[in-house]
């Protein structure tokens, strides 16, 4: 079994006083802080972006989170995303293909998308289909280790008709047609600047900090390091500045002549600063309880704009031993399966022993507790499930599991072996909340939880050699947010697919993090890879969430509302659960 440290948190009276020692030495130094790093004078032709996790990566297709994606968003674009009621919205097409118009072929195998013939990247160069073929390339290539190769896994191939037509055939019918090219996963890249890096070195191509897009903004400058005053806190950023794209469509509709994205901080921050401070004009992913945004709205400098969409706050499960390495050093290998969680039983009784409920009520209005993890859209949702917290139920299945109290310790055992669980997550408020509240839970029933925190920017990172991420999973339980980036299910249940499981020889680039493989569970997903009748269908990403939950295969904690914080005078900001929510920058302004 692994071995990890508990990382204690400070007292709110210890941070305070490292707090206050910290400002001291901020004020003695500041003369010596690059003047760059000092705060610009506020302007109302600036547009101020704060994430409190900062982006690694301004590559879509590297990038391993929401964070990223929102910044590589106000650069790239798709061919069309979908507005928040799942309908389709061109961007780089000219038009959304149909049966009706002829673009999307009757016997469900192929589409065709008619790209707009007034479009350049932001160097200059003409955008044409041969950078649709280029993406399709660069995100399949194994080498490259793309995070958006779920959406492409039904493509046979891709085709230029001519400079401004694509063709797009599936390797059998495809009723998830408007998944590759579309959103998030589907943002087009240029073969001019890429070319070079289609390889094993993708991750560390300087093009991946260096965009040239075609979206409404284009990157004028990366700073790695930072500083943003909020209040009184002193928080350490990366700065990324953009500029109007002079080559941009519709370049006369942009009303700032800068946007600036920093990150760092933490959501406490981040809501002072766009609701309290007024500093910024967007703060992303308010993660923070529910009085602290009712103090903060009340100084009617912003408001929490608040949608329901995809994401589960999860407690993931691995089935495989991080203790163990394989003779190149890999651990949590398909190689070694997990010595205490492959064990159903031991699975279920940690499912039933988190009180859900309560940690539903850290987030207030923002959350609630869920017995699924598909929970969008709704025609998806299983009326299947239910989720209970039952410490007998869960001592009963520890009992029957052989694992009991042997030495009067308070704690199980089996065979010698403690039961002890090693949990890791993202430095948050709220996450250390919810990891407190299950190591409770636990040590109820006998389980001892070792309790890890690791900064966001690292925990959700995809760097390969960076082994503490989610994707790595050198723990034996973690605890993030997760959910799908289009209506269509597809992309999203595959990362429960034995072919996915995250290792070393794909560069952990699999969006099976858990490592699960079930035979029943793949089954289900290559039915719905072909199933053209809707209801058909849509029963068979029902009965593949309903099969995870009885299995234990994850444990749903909160369906997570995505909170974001807004100035009073910013209009035009237009959300959706599928795409990164600077999806629609190019359309927002100051109130006049």
């Amino acid at each position: 079994m692994q071995e990890v440290s508990q990382q204690r948190v400070a007292s709110p009276h210890a941070l305070n006083s490292i707090r206050a020692l910290f400002l001291a030495i901020v004020a003695a130094l500041l003369v010596n802080v690059p003047q760059h790093a000092l705060p610009a004078e506020l302007s109302n032709e600036t547009l101020r972006l704060l994430l409190w996790q900062a982006p690694s990566t301004l590559n879509p297709h590297l990038a391993p989170g929401i964070k990223d994606q929102t910044a590589s968003r106000i650069v790239y674009e798709p061919l069309a995303s979908f507005d928040i009621g799942g309908n389709l919205v061109p961007f780089l097409a000219a038009e959304i293909p149909s049966i009706e118009n002829g673009q999307v072929a009757p016997d469900g195998r192929s589409v065709t998308w008619k790209l707009r013939p007034d479009v350049k990247w932001s160097d200059g160069v003409p955008f044409t289909a041969k950078d649709v073929l280029f993406t399709y390339a660069y995100i399949v290539d194994k080498d490259v280790g793309s995070s958006s190769a779920g959406s492409y896994k039904s493509v046979e191939k891709v085709e230029a008709l001519d400079d401004l037509t694509v063709k797009v055939t599936f390797k059998n019918v495809n009723p998830a047609w408007s998944l590759p090219f579309v959103g998030v996963q589907g943002m087009i890249i240029s073969e001019h600047v890429f070319a070079p890096y289609n390889n094993k070195n993708a991750a560390d191509a300087p093009v991946n900090l260096a965009p040239v897009g075609t979206g409404p903004y284009r990157l004028k400058e990366f700073r790695t390091e930072d500083v943003l005053l909020i209040g009184e806190d002193v928080v350490n950023t990366v700065k990324i500045i953009f500029e109007p794209n002079p080559e941009y469509r519709d370049r006369d509709g942009l009303e700032f002549k800068e946007v600036t994205l920093q990150g760092g901080g933490d959501a406490r921050t981040a809501a002072n600063a766009v609701l309290s401070e007024g500093i910024v004009d967007y703060a992303w992913n308010l993660q923070v309880g529910e009085a602290d945004l009712e103090r903060l709205e009340t100084k009617g400098v912003g408001k929490v704009f608040l949608y329901w969409g995809s994401y589960v706050e999860r407690v993931m499960l691995n089935f495989t031993d991080p203790g163990r390495e394989t003779a190149d050093g890999e651990r949590s290998s398909t190689q070694f399966p997990h010595p205490i969680l492959t064990d159903r039983r031991v699975r279920q009784a940690l499912a039933a022993a988190i009180d859900r409920q309560k940690i539903a009520e850290l987030y207030g209005r923002t959350g609630r507790p869920s017995a699924n993890l598909l929970v969008a859209p709704a025609p998806f949702v299983s009326q299947n499930t239910k989720w209970e917290f039952n410490l007998d139920k869960a001592r009963a299945l520890l009992d029957e599991a052989g694992w009991r109290d042997s030495d009067g310790d308070t704690m199980r055992d089996k065979g010698g072996v403690p039961l002890t669980l090693a949990f890791q997550t993202s430095l948050n408020t709220v996450r250390e909340a919810t990891q407190e509240i299950i190591k409770v839970d636990l040590a109820a029933i006998g389980v001892r939880m070792e309790s890890k925190l690791i900064d966001s920017s690292i925990f959700l990172g995809s760097t390969p050699d960076n082994t503490n991420t989610r994707r790595h999973f050198y723990s034996d339980i973690e605890e993030f947010a997760y959910g799908g980036k289009s209506p269509d299910p597809g992309s999203y249940m595959v990362g429960w697919t034995c072919a996915e499981a995250a290792q070393k020889q794909n560069n952990w680039s699999g969006s099976n993090w858990a490592r699960y493989c079930n035979a029943d569970y793949d089954a289900l997903f290559q039915a719905s890879a072909t199933e053209v009748d809707p209801e058909k269908r849509r029963r068979l990403f029902v009965a593949m969430n309903d099969l995870l939950i009885s299995d234990a295969a994850v444990v749903p904690l909160v369906e997570w509302a995505y909170v974001s914080g807004l100035g009073n005078d910013i209009v035009g900001y237009d959300p959706t659960p599928w795409d990164a929510e600077t999806w629609n920058i190019a359309n927002w302004h100051r109130k006049k």
